[in-house]
């Protein structure tokens, strides 16, 4: 497994517009935890609301403030996307405080852990005292991804005709 860094989105239009693409390309028309990205055909228009959506004085009506990061390889390739919630509300609430996706070539590779591992420190940061995430029962791959981070299975729901489940973290 490569390592990465960790970083707020910046000014890599190219590099985001790929990996958007490459979900597309693979059949996979959402990006979760990307705060949109998969529906915004501007990268300065998504960075410009995920910005604004970290700063509590600027968070978009609606919305609660997020901070998002970018998984990037040691090559500058964007490799992986998180987001954290620092509160729910209503839509939020079956969801959670924390999606995120690792594009598809570059699954199985561990970037998955290590980004809810990182995502969970900051939710320490922020003084948040548990952190609940959702997933679609048949993503093995994510749920084995939360239980081995210490996700504790709460309840279950259907979400657009998929069973998910939500498990918490306490921070």
């Amino acid at each position: 497994m490569r390592g990465f860094i960790w970083k707020f989105p910046v000014q890599t239009t190219k590099s985001a517009l790929a990996f958007r693409q490459e979900f597309f390309s693979s059949g996979e028309p959402v990006i979760f935890g990307s705060e949109l990205l998969d529906q915004t055909e501007r990268y300065e228009d998504w960075l410009d609301g995920v910005t604004k959506n970290a700063d509590p004085e600027t968070v978009s009506p609606g919305w609660v403030r997020t901070d998002t990061f970018f998984a990037v390889d040691g090559e500058d390739e964007l490799v992986g996307i998180i987001d954290l919630c620092h509160t729910l509300n209503d839509f939020l609430a079956d969801l959670g405080n924390c999606g995120y996706s690792v594009r598809p070539s570059q699954r199985q590779k561990g970037y998955a852990g290590q980004m809810l591992r990182q995502v969970l420190d900051r939710a320490k940061e922020v003084r948040l005292t548990a952190l609940h995430i959702s997933v679609e029962r048949e993503n093995i791959p994510s749920v084995k991804v939360i239980k081995s981070n210490g996700g504790v299975y709460q309840c279950s729901f259907t979400h657009e005709g998929q069973q998910a489940d939500i498990y918490a973290f306490r921070i």
